[in-house]
């Protein structure tokens, strides 16, 4: 296991898919799908450049969830990845050869991220920005590892995604944005007394929330209570949010996901408990919550390394605007920096496409750690051998519905 070397982290998700089959009824269902495949197919060509003179292109795959609960985070994902790569191809590609990207749904299912694995494998994939979330991605590091396939995971902050010198990430890693969590809330004197609501069966969630518990001391911060929930318990936290209210907790720490951090947010409403609720970059996405009441977020503060109101965003925001009628998350800024960060990669170390996966995971290994990035996630990032990013942190608080990035 690589030991941790960066500051902050990024986030992981919960989605899923389902699959159809059989019958009569279902072949006129295969025709609209490959239909609508064929449309989809023609619209992703538009990220692709003119081929090389040899006929040889980089081919880079990616793997998250874009249907079900999160499918927020993974359509930001594959969208900033297509974006990345139509900005790139349209300069002429990387060290003349063009970049074709393919993205698979996984289901946040470790099993069916393998199988999407191999499924880009057979496609010729040759190096991988992804997975989105930690459990799939743990699952699909131990393949590329034994394939010595490139992974560079946008988003995966678990620290087993990156176990093997074949693995780097754009996040921060889980007990890095605990215990910057802690020392932003003790440095900034947001509060004392603190509740904390976290979910114990999450590998995202207890690695922030132990760093965060064992932080907290040194910031002159007190735990006045520490409850957990489970993914077969997260629509009541009544029991939760009642602890924290009579213990006097003057702010809720929540290393949770945006889904169950809207029910708490709306459930305290209803108890009219209203302390300084704060987050990691799991909640980002809060807003785009269907039927959400976005007041009740108002004044939510979490630490992500993103913001769309930032001034070196621009650009990328408003190309993400114009393509998809959307606006971008975290998890796709951090996508955008993968491809950019290996393009830069590839450059220093002089690779084509017409190299193995291995030789180019191989130059990658000893390149991603020459080089710097001024990106959105980050300015002069680096990486070290451990496959881990440095960069500041950076905090955002809702106002007014919208994310505002505050001096750190």
């Amino acid at each position: 296991m690589k030991r941790i070397t960066a500051t902050l982290l990024a986030a992981t998700m919960t989605a899923s898919m389902a699959a159809c089959g059989g019958s009569a009824a279902s072949a006129t269902t295969a025709g609209a799908a490959e239909t609508k495949a064929a449309e989809s197919k023609a619209e992703e060509s538009k990220a692709e450049a003119k081929p090389a003179a040899d006929g040889a292109s980089w081919k880079i795959g990616s793997i998250g969830p874009i249907t079900g609960p999160a499918a927020a985070y993974g359509a930001s994902v594959k969208n900033s990845l297509e974006l990345a790569a139509k900005e790139i191809n349209e300069k002429g590609g990387i060290n003349g050869y063009p970049v074709e990207v393919r993205f698979e749904d996984d289901e946040n299912d470790p099993q069916s991220a393998v199988n999407a694995y191999n499924t880009l494998k057979d496609w010729g994939m040759q190096m991988l920005l992804g997975t989105v979330t930690s459990k799939p991605c743990i699952a699909v590091e131990a393949e590329a590892q034994a394939d010595n396939m490139f992974l560079f995971t946008p988003s995966g902050s678990a620290v087993q995604c990156i176990s093997g010198d074949n693995a780097f990430r754009v996040c921060f890693a889980d007990p890095a944005q605990g215990t910057k969590s802690a020392e932003y809330i003790g440095s900034n004197k947001i509060a004392t007394k603190i509740g904390i609501i976290y979910d114990s069966s999450s590998e995202y969630s207890t690695g922030i929330h132990d760093s965060f518990v064992q932080e907290s001391s040194n910031q002159g911060l007190e735990i006045v209570s520490d409850e957990a929930f489970t993914a077969d318990t997260n629509t009541d936290f009544s029991v939760q949010l009642d602890k924290a209210k009579e213990a006097g907790a003057e702010l809720v720490f929540l290393p949770i996901y945006y889904q169950e951090a809207s029910v708490i947010l709306k459930q305290a409403a209803d108890k009219n408990f209203k302390p300084q609720f704060f987050g990691c970059d799991g909640m980002d996405g809060i807003l785009s919550v269907e039927n959400f009441d976005k007041s009740l977020a108002e004044g939510l503060m979490l630490l992500t390394p993103f913001s769309i109101d930032e001034e070196s965003s621009q650009d990328y925001v408003k190309a993400y605007r114009d393509a998809y009628k959307d606006d971008p998350l975290q998890f796709g800024a951090d996508e955008y920096d993968g491809l950019m960060a290996v393009k830069t990669a590839l450059e220093q170390a002089n690779a084509t496409p017409d190299q193995s996966a291995s030789e180019i995971c191989d130059a990658l290994k000893k390149a991603m750690t020459e080089i710097k990035l001024d990106g959105l996630t980050g300015k002069d990032m680096t990486w070290t051998a451990d496959g881990e990013p440095n960069k500041a942190p950076k905090a955002v608080q809702i106002t007014n519905g919208a994310y505002k990035m505050l001096e750190n």
